[in-house]
């Protein structure tokens, strides 16, 4: 069993309420425009218990070379038993970015991550028979009206537990 912790588009903004939301995880998905590497440094640097959380993501729009040299443009791999692919530009079901539309269609995952789009979106695709989650934006930049993470358990081949967490009282005025 392994707890996830879900975040896109920081922006480069760092908000001291990550690792409070993060620490009972196992691993920590960033789903692009980081804005900076020490984004991901800060990130690595929140523990469970004794333990460093497992950091992993793919670079996004905005994301500069030091980023894109350490993250790829799209990741699959698999957690416990569920495939999981990740990619910042990737759409929602029923409009999905021509970029990533034959790895969804052709070989689709379980479970496909994307950001980009600063709107929080948890759809399952009944077409292709996998769940989308857009964990929306965690960052100050953008016209989302809440800051957004979201968490939840894989368990075998189970998607459970799932909790979205709005960061209210920040510098957007919340």
């Amino acid at each position: 069993m392994k707890r996830i912790g879900l975040l896109s588009d920081t922006h480069s903004y760092w908000d001291e309420r990550y690792p409070h939301y993060f620490s009972e995880c196992d691993e920590i998905w960033h789903v692009g425009d980081f804005g900076n590497i020490e984004i991901a440094d800060k990130l690595r640097e929140i523990k469970h218990g004794e333990n460093n959380i497992i950091l992993r993501g793919v670079y996004g729009n905005i994301d500069g070379d030091i980023v894109r040299r350490e993250f790829p443009e799209v990741l699959r791999f698999k957690c416990e038993e569920v495939e999981v692919l990740m990619k910042h530009i990737g759409g929602y079901p029923g409009r999905y970015d021509r970029s990533i539309y034959w790895q969804l269609t052709h070989k689709p995952p379980q479970l496909f991550i994307s950001g980009h789009s600063h709107i929080l979106k948890v759809m399952y695709d009944r077409l292709y028979g996998f769940l989308h989650i857009n964990p929306g934006a965690a960052g100050l930049y953008g016209q989302q009206p809440v800051r957004t993470l979201v968490r939840f358990t894989i368990d075998g081949k189970d998607i459970k537990d799932l909790e979205i967490i709005e960061l209210k009282g920040s510098e957007k005025g919340e």
